[in-house]
């Protein structure tokens, strides 16, 4: 399943400028929803375009990563370097020379930007830009978006740069003006110690000792070095270590109230400590992911920018020029995948590609607008019946987490983002699962989606009224972006059994978890995802019996996910 554009991009509509052949490279008909158009760029702005060139064998690349990751094969687990990654993602010699040439005729001065070197960066004027690349950059801005944007909507290639370079950045792309998943859901509001943790109960509260209860979590510290747990941020969310302290002295007084974090950092990122520097999201996953992964490192990367499809591309480079790097990663930032290109989606998809390959497990919350979307706002059109993917979570190489709520029995929650891409195919080891899945559709559905895209999210978890801290204080939140950390941290204390037992951690998760480990969740089989503020009666998707687009394969049961590794 080598990943290939799927609309516009690359179009065999050419047009010629100034005597050189341009082809259509990415075009969208309209700015995402909330940009407005405020004229053209000025001539004299000053832009710096990142250039993705065409790697040597991505193919190559996805064939290896399927055949380490699935259960039986003969490399089973056997995870590459990071020399071995870059020998597969590094650009061709014939992108390299390509690039260099249209470069050197036309004044530009090319940057390597990463570390397997297949990201470069240009400035020039946008009246160069224009000229170069057919097209037409003009202002935009958003209300969520400070200051005013620089981009445009269809953007072409020279021909001799067709086939050679995959991505111009940014162009027909748009920052996602909220990215984090928690605010989806306003903050629940202080509460008490309840003694339910029936998430269902509107008087509950989940802690960490409720899903290691659910779940049969361990709480015995991991032993096992080289086994770091790594959380991102975007978007100036911070962690707070006092936060950090509060929460562990309430929810797990077992572990030492001073146990803290690595803060890494990529694109200038920091993490600034003081109450008014709380970060919602950042404190929930931090303590979610200390909190039930007990004894396992756990690394915080903030990173810095407005620009979230950037933000998502410097993380995946970062971790290409770490040697020893994190055996997971837990995101809960998303964005409508419509809102980017294709040609950007897929280069960070094949991104997470390469970290799955080098064993890293990618984890990353579904989305909490249900099929509607990453967010879901009183005012979004519930009539609306063309479903919305969210994007990581659409990308097949990262393993997607929806959320349920309650328990005897546990459900999907309205929601929980799930769904089918419109960028990418479902892999092979997912066919049957969804094939399944659409018998149970009745013949008159009326919901548009691709039914041949890859579907998620793969698993689920909890995901309402879980107790934290920010700003020193007790509240309660709720999203995937609770379930992921959470899940992410299930797969960490799974690597530390593996490591002491001398096996390989766990890695991209996918393969495994549709063959071998598919009878390792708790089905959930009640639920319809029509999002937190659209009515029940609004077209979604309903849980079904065995893999569904609301809860994946449902909710893990520790001692069969340990076992199914251990096989």
């Amino acid at each position: 399943m080598v990943l290939r554009n799927l609309l516009v991009v690359f179009s065999i509509l050419a047009v010629t400028v100034r005597g050189v052949n341009m082809v259509l490279h990415e075009r969208r008909p309209a700015p995402p929803a909330g940009f407005v158009r405020q004229g053209i760029a000025p001539a004299a702005e000053m832009i710096t375009l990142r250039v993705a060139l065409a790697s040597t064998n991505v193919a190559g690349l996805e064939a290896k990563l399927i055949s380490v990751s699935t259960p039986g094969s003969s490399e089973f687990r056997q995870w590459l370097s990071k020399d071995d990654v870059k020998a597969f993602v590094q650009p061709s010699p014939d992108a390299v020379s390509a690039l260099d040439a249209f470069a050197s005729a036309n004044g530009l001065t090319p940057t390597v930007i990463s570390p397997n070197g297949d990201w470069v960066s240009i400035t020039l004027s946008v009246s160069h830009a224009n000229e170069l690349f057919a097209t037409q950059f003009e202002t935009f801005t958003h209300p969520a978006v400070a200051g005013t944007i620089t981009r445009t909507l269809s953007v072409s290639l020279p021909s001799e740069l067709v086939g050679h370079v995959e991505v111009l950045h940014p162009t027909t792309d748009f920052p996602e003006p909220n990215a984090r998943l928690v605010p989806a859901i306003s903050s629940l509001g202080k509460r008490g110690i309840s003694p339910s943790c029936n998430s269902s109960d509107p008087a509950s509260v989940v802690t960490p000792t409720c899903l290691q209860e659910l779940y049969g979590i361990p709480t015995t510290p991991a032993t096992s070095s080289g086994n770091a747990l790594l959380v991102t941020a975007y978007e100036d969310e911070w962690a707070q270590t006092s936060d950090l302290e509060t929460f562990l002295k309430l929810d797990r007084p077992d572990i030492p109230s001073g146990t803290t974090f690595t803060v890494l950092s990529a694109d200038n990122g920091t993490n600034p400590q003081g109450p008014d520097e709380a970060g919602v999201e950042a404190n929930l996953d931090i303590q979610y992911t200390t909190g039930i992964a007990t004894g396992v490192p756990i690394q915080f990367l903030s990173v810095g920018g407005f620009d979230f499809p950037t933000a998502l591309l410097d993380t995946t480079t970062f971790l290409d020029g770490v040697e020893s790097p994190p055996t997971v990663m837990t995101t809960s930032y998303g964005t409508t995948e419509s809102d980017l290109g294709n040609s950007m989606a897929t280069k960070i998809c094949n991104g997470y590609m390469a970290l799955g390959a080098r064993g890293i497990s990618v984890v990353f919350a579904s989305g909490d607008g249900g099929v509607r979307g990453n967010h879901d706002f009183p005012g979004d059109d519930c009539t609306n019946n063309t479903f919305m993917p969210v994007f990581p979570a659409s990308c097949p190489f990262v393993t997607a987490v929806g959320s349920t709520q309650g328990f005897a029995p546990e459900k999907a929650i309205n929601f929980t983002g799930g769904g089918f891409s419109n960028y990418f195919p479902a892999p092979s080891f997912q066919s049957a699962a969804i094939g399944g899945f659409l018998k149970t559709l009745p013949s008159d559905y009326p919901g548009i989606f691709n039914k041949s895209g890859r579907g998620y999210p793969d698993v689920s978890l909890q995901g309402w009224n879980f107790q934290m801290v920010a700003d020193n204080e007790t509240i309660l939140e709720g999203g995937t972006s609770a379930s992921s950390p959470t899940f992410a941290s299930i797969i960490a204390l799974i690597n530390d059994r593996l490591i002491a037992a001398g096996r390989p951690v766990l890695g991209y998760l996918n393969p495994f978890l549709y063959t071998t480990a598919s009878t390792a969740f708790n089905d959930i089989t009640i639920g319809h995802n029509s999002g937190f503020e659209c009515p029940a009666s609004s077209v979604a998707f309903d849980a079904a019996v065995g893999w569904d687009p609301l809860t994946g394969f449902g909710t893990p049961v520790f001692d069969k996910l340990l076992a199914a590794a251990m096989e």
